[in-house]
């Protein structure tokens, strides 16, 4: 069995991926083993300080020799380790990939939003689109949210901007981000019709599992903001103990919903669909698009 491994460092968890690779008659494709993620929250530090404390990095260097004794124990042969957001707004990025190295004998790459946005595309969900409706694909993280947008199943303008969850928990998102955000979605979505969104994360995920709407459906816009209306009207205290969110998911779910709903109202999309895929999975197809779609491997 072929064995590769994803790793998101992101601003809000960090998370791995053990995926199993097969091939059929359509190609190669992964099959989830084990998903492991550790809310360490590498955002505020990064974010407020621009810099990450030495109990956060010590933190990650604990849970990097985690994951590299994992896929050592599942005997994974590829991996690819990726530092979002947070490390790229601290100034001891390229520290910290060192004391990781030394410590976990893990290889980090600290990416641009460009190519997070590249790595969530690779998930292909373009493959499963009706092809006579427009998309905007928007992923949201802690420190930026990706958007695409697909005419025709193909990707005609994607960027990064840097408005995230645990950025506006701690009052650092920038008005001129949303203004630029807003801009961009509009000049790139005037001429379509029938737009419809595509979104990514773990918070619109859990939306999506709290709506009970049907897997593959879309979740409509009114049902979004229904959600948040609700789960804004309780504290922290009582948006874990009533909708049984854990504490480090009750507190950005509030932020992330408020960015779908925005981009929505922008764009006058009235339902959004729910892939479960997001940064690991794209990482996992990226790994099979370099190492065995032109190789015969099985």
């Amino acid at each position: 069995m072929l064995r590769y491994a994803a790793i998101d460092i992101g601003s809000n968890a960090v998370r791995l991926l053990i995926a199993d690779i097969s091939k059929d008659d359509e190609g190669f494709k992964f099959k989830k083993n084990t998903l492991i993620r550790v809310p360490l929250r590498l955002g505020d530090d990064a974010f407020l300080d621009h810099h990450i404390s030495d109990k956060k990095v010590g933190d990650l260097q604990k849970t990097m020799l985690a994951f590299k004794n994992l896929m050592d124990v599942y005997g994974v042969s590829k991996y690819l380790a990726c530092a979002t957001s947070a490390m790229r707004e601290a100034g001891n990025g390229a520290e910290i990939i060192k004391k990781v190295k030394e410590y976990a004998n893990v290889d980090l790459e600290i990416i641009e939003g460009q190519r997070e946005a590249n790595i969530i595309y690779a998930n292909h969900i373009e493959e499963n689109l009706d092809a006579k409706k427009s998309y905007l694909y928007i992923d949201v993280g802690g420190g930026s949210t990706e958007l695409s947008v697909f005419v025709n199943k193909v990707p005609v303008a994607s960027k990064s901007f840097d408005i995230g969850t645990i950025r506006i928990l701690d009052n650092q998102d920038k008005e001129e981000t949303w203004d630029d955000m807003r801009n961009w979605v509009k000049e790139h979505t005037k001429d379509l019709k029938n737009v419809a969104g595509i979104g990514t994360g773990g918070n619109i995920n859990k939306l999506f599992r709290m709506s009970e709407e049907k897997e593959g459906m879309p979740l409509p816009y009114l049902k979004l903001k229904g959600l948040y209306n609700s789960l804004n009207s309780h504290s922290l205290k009582e948006r874990i103990s009533i909708f049984g969110l854990n504490p480090d998911r009750a507190d950005v779910i509030i932020p992330a919903s408020e960015i779908f709903i925005t981009l929505m109202k922008w764009t006058g999309i009235k339902q959004i669909y729910v892939p479960k895929v997001g940064m690991v999975d794209g990482i996992i197809n990226l790994l099979i698009e370099e190492n065995l779609t032109n190789a015969s491997y099985l």
